[in-house]
């Protein structure tokens, strides 16, 4: 039995993600490799054969690769897949659009955001915005699965020695062309991957409100979310979004600042080690949830929680 898993990466280093799919990856047993692809990606690729459990990285390095474009990305994976029993990748934005085409393109199942491995064929995974968990058995001779970065620990970045062989294979579909992006800069920490998270919602009144949770974040050196609510208000851009829609969190503390709870957003953050809930409503759903909760008036509170810092 042996997986293959697809790695994130920015050509020179390894996003987090990656590490979380390797440990799902341990979980169903067998020899692992990890498939860098991109362009310039060596760096990438040295990085990915130190990573502990991994037995062989594959560099796809090619122009078709540079952009990570679902087209040309998919026709790799699928014509790479084929002599492995598991293919996986992190359930994030990149993940979500390349591997359900590897599905098609293989013509078998996709399991998506598992959270845990039951066995090698049987894994569990939520449903209905978190509140309960499918368990769901594959009879494809390939498993075509998605992990959700949350559910698993990160493997040990250091440890490993695996061998790292070129691959020659370069599919550009000439469907899409890479035309543009633009970047958020910041220098707090990556709301996916941080340990500390201060949300607000729509209780924060409108965007130049936020300023109070982005000096609480930096004391405590945190990433800043939003509710879908806020979201949708304009109060921030979209990408700042905790939710079933938006970005799955787990960090060791979440701060829920003027966040009713909604089902959506209680998806996207429940599993966080410690939930410290800041409401006026005595009555809303995020103290549910909460670890600690502060029934009062968030523009007195988080001042004073800062000068606590």
């Amino acid at each position: 039995m042996s997986i293959l898993v697809y790695a994130e990466h920015d050509n020179a280093s390894i996003k987090g993600a990656t590490l979380n799919t390797i440990t799902a990856a341990k979980a169903i047993g067998g020899d692992i490799h990890v498939l860098v692809a991109g362009q310039g990606a060596q760096a990438a690729a040295d990085a990915a054969a130190k990573i502990d459990g991994v037995s062989k990285v594959l560099l796809a390095d090619n122009a078709a690769y540079g952009h990570q474009l679902a087209e040309n990305v998919s026709a790799l994976v699928a014509e790479l897949g084929k002599g492995y029993s598991h293919i996986l990748a992190p359930a994030t934005t990149n993940g979500k659009n390349f591997l359900p085409r590897v599905a098609a393109l293989l013509d078998v199942n996709q399991i998506s955001e598992i959270t845990k491995v039951v066995s090698p064929d049987t894994f569990e995974r939520p449903i209905y915005a978190g509140n309960a968990i499918a368990t769901v058995q594959s009879t494809d001779a390939i498993k075509v699965l998605t992990v959700r970065p949350t559910g698993f620990d990160a493997a040990a970045a250091t440890g490993g020695s695996a061998a790292v062989e070129a691959v020659a294979v370069a599919k550009d579909a000439g469907t899409s062309k890479f035309v543009g992006e633009e970047l958020a800069k910041s220098d707090r920490p990556e709301l996916a991957g941080a340990k500390i998270v201060v949300s607000g919602g729509r209780g924060m009144g409108n965007g130049d409100n936020f300023k109070i949770l982005y000096s609480l974040a930096d004391k405590l050196g945190a990433a800043v979310g939003a509710s879908r609510a806020a979201v949708d208000a304009g109060f921030v851009p979209n990408d700042m979004q905790v939710g079933q829609t938006g970005k799955v969190v787990a960090p060791q503390l979440y701060v829920a600042v003027g966040i009713s709870g909604a089902i959506q957003h209680l998806a996207g953050m429940k599993d966080s080690k410690v939930i410290v809930a800041i409401n006026k409503d005595a009555e809303a759903p995020i103290f549910s949830v909460a670890d600690y909760g502060i029934v009062g008036d968030l523009f007195d509170i988080v001042p004073q929680l800062e000068k606590l810092v």
